[in-house]
């Protein structure tokens, strides 16, 4: 066990997690990619790569269950890093495969890949403001199996999750859905996601 990375890794998920709680609670969190969020993910995204050249990727024998979770929260949330999180997504199912990562956080990971290049989505993990101004999934590869994709690495019926989400951002005004879609897309543009 590396108890240095290890906390390295909870540092930066923590730091990340408090700039999230606290954009969500002014609304920012949902009106777009907020600058100071982007600061964080580019400053936690640029660390994860070191670690990735130094360790390969950090699972739960080399950083704790805590410590590995957390490396996947920072690349999970690495999205202005569209090389680190496809480099990423091999790094963790090989991971998962020796039984260092939860399978779950491949299927949200692969789900963000597929969100970012503009394509159908597995889990229906990422959910986005649609055209009725209601948080719901990314477009899905298979509506009908989705289900049974979220059930065989873990995850809970579909519709519980839309609802948890719609429950979550209750109180919050949805972005104007065509301005959010057009900057998303010139976003994703200029970072290579496109």
């Amino acid at each position: 066990m590396n108890d240095a990375l290890k906390q390295q890794l909870l540092d930066m998920a923590e730091d990340d997690q408090r700039v999230r709680a606290e954009l969500a609670a002014t609304g920012e969190l949902f009106q777009g990619y907020a600058p100071r969020m982007a600061d964080v993910h580019r400053r936690n995204a640029q660390e994860l790569q070191a670690i990735l050249e130094q360790f390969g990727w950090p699972g739960q024998a080399l950083v704790g269950e805590q410590g590995a979770h957390a490396a996947w929260l920072v690349l999970q949330h690495a999205i202005g890093h569209p090389e680190l999180q496809r480099r990423g997504l091999p790094l963790l199912k090989e991971a998962v495969a020796r039984h260092e990562a939860d399978p779950a956080q491949v299927a949200y990971l692969e789900d963000r890949i597929c969100f970012f290049e503009r394509r159908p989505q597995r889990y229906g993990t990422q959910i986005d403001w649609d055209e009725h101004g209601q948080m719901s999934p990314w477009r899905l590869e298979d509506p009908e199996r989705v289900d049974e994709y979220r059930q065989a690495v873990g995850l809970g019926p579909l519709a519980e999750r839309r609802e948890q989400v719609r429950q979550d951002t209750n109180n919050v005004r949805p972005p104007d859905y065509h301005k959010q879609q057009a900057e998303m897309l010139t976003w994703a543009r200029s970072v290579g996601w496109l």
